[in-house]
């Protein structure tokens, strides 16, 4: 990015604020923990936090000024101030300015499961091919949408943008802000149960996400899933002038022919837009091969060359949480880490069983073989079926793995519903089931860890990076 992202009188006429000084700023920060010189802090009022009363330490940490409703106290006389109504309304104000202000192509991602990394592939292929900005890490909510729009730089050829929901209503303002050129929607799955009466009710959810979509704009969905026909509906009802599929059935415009995996990620096969083409993906699974098309899809009629595009996949690697692959050292050997802790939901759990499934254990220093081990924490925001949910993955999990731990209520349903000798432990809290954990695993063993954000199953997963071996390494990402 040359030049600043938003100078004071910019950001005033976007605002219809009032700036107590002159400013540039190169960035703009709601976390006063993570301002960087040169950062526009918005101080938000929050259901827990009132940014005002961080104000002081955002301009102390290098923040240009503050957008804010109130003077807060203690601050110098000349502190740079933004003064507005109300600072969430600025945020959505920059957000609409710089959107209006760029002519990046923009595209909007969604879906039940997969979004996030759907979004990270198609950054990484936009990135070779021109100035990309994308949304950071999840912030795909009523702040991080509009934060993220906030940051979109003038000169950006692409922007990529993170939509989430758990609420029907949610997506219709997101997509109003972000006017995708292109709308992805992964899949359609059993998520968010506790929130909404039915599967029916999160596509229609979903379909939001084409409430802004532009002109001429373009709808990349999941033709494998049963709602194709109906978000396909939706999109041109909507506004969009073409919705192209995705996946593996025939007349799929990006269609997966051949998947074969190896140890690295996997080669993939595939006709795009009429057009064969093979490369290769460094993160395992058939779902990351299926959302590889939906990246593809969305970056041609994002006007990306496709070849180029293929080409960068094979330096995609699932991101921490969501597949991230670990060797660890231990004194007599290493064992293999699947770390999918961020998220999860019945589909996701299924994916990543199958990951699982596909992977051949190792030898420890005696010969004996590894296990294919799963450490399972609650699939959250189910809903009143959520044990039956849970316990619902039996069949799954038993063709995948050798023994299981799991830790929460509903994960509680899913061991009983095992068979016995695959019963490793059970525990209410991921923290109390770690001590089980760590005397389990040796040498050999493929581990993969899952549960949803909520059932901290990151703790086990920083709990077993920590426990390579002094004066041995670990080799992260494969």
């Amino acid at each position: 990015m040359t030049g600043p992202l938003w100078m004071s009188n910019d950001a005033v006429a976007a605002t219809h604020g009032r700036s107590t000084t002159g400013w540039n700023a190169s960035g703009v920060s709601i976390d006063s923990r993570a301002v960087k010189p040169g950062d526009l802090f918005v101080a938000i009022k929050g259901p827990n936090f009132d940014g005002h009363a961080f104000v002081g330490d955002a301009l102390a940490r290098g923040a240009v000024a503050a957008v804010v409703s109130e003077r807060p106290e203690g601050l110098p006389p000349g502190a740079s101030l933004l003064v507005v109504k109300d600072p969430l309304a600025a945020l959505e104000d920059l957000a609409r300015a710089a959107r209006a202000r760029t002519s990046a192509r923009v595209a909007a991602v969604t879906g039940s499961v997969g979004k996030t990394s759907t979004k990270e592939a198609l950054k990484l292929v936009l990135a070779a091919q021109g100035l990309t900005h994308a949304s950071e890490g999840s912030l795909n909510n009523h702040w991080g949408v509009p934060l993220s729009l906030a940051r979109l730089p003038e000169t950006a050829a692409y922007g990529v943008f993170e939509l989430g929901m758990n609420h029907a209503g949610e997506l219709t303002p997101l997509s109003k802000l972000v006017r995708p050129h292109v709308a992805i929607i992964t899949t359609i799955e059993a998520v968010h149960l506790e929130f909404f009466d039915s599967v029916d009710d999160i596509a229609a959810a979903k379909a939001e996400v084409f409430a802004g979509i532009e002109k001429n704009g373009v709808a990349v969905l999941n033709q494998d899933n049963d709602y194709f026909g109906y978000l396909t509906r939706q999109a041109l009802a909507r506004g969009a002038a073409q919705v192209v599929g995705f996946g593996s059935g025939k007349g799929a415009w990006a269609q997966l022919i051949g998947y074969e995996p190896n140890e690295s990620g996997a080669r993939i096969d595939a006709e795009i837009g009429g057009k064969r083409i093979a490369f290769t993906i460094a993160a395992p699974g058939r779902h990351w091969a299926l959302n590889s098309l939906a990246v593809l899809a969305g970056a041609v009629h994002l006007g990306a060359d496709l070849e180029a595009a293929a080409a960068a996949l094979a330096t995609m690697t699932a991101p921490k949480g969501r597949g991230a692959r670990h060797s660890i050292a231990l004194d007599d050997g290493a064992f293999t880490l699947i770390d999918e802790s961020y998220n999860a939901s019945p589909a996701a759990m299924r994916a990543a069983f199958a990951v699982l499934a596909s992977i051949p254990p190792g030898q420890n220093a005696q010969g004996a073989n590894g296990r294919r081990i799963a450490i399972l924490g609650d699939m959250l925001e189910l809903g009143s079926d959520s044990a039956v949910l849970h316990a619902a993955l039996a069949p799954d999990l038993a063709a995948a793995a050798t023994m299981v731990c799991t830790a929460g209520r509903d994960m509680g349903a899913l061991y009983e519903a095992l068979p016995r000798e695959m019963r490793a432990g059970h525990a209410a809290k991921a923290e109390e089931l770690l001590p089980l954990v760590r005397k389990l695993i040796r040498p050999g063993d493929v581990v993969m860890v899952k549960g949803s954000h909520g059932s901290r199953m990151g703790l086990i997963v920083d709990a077993l990076l920590a426990a390579t071996a002094p004066n041995k390494s670990a080799a992260n990402g494969r």
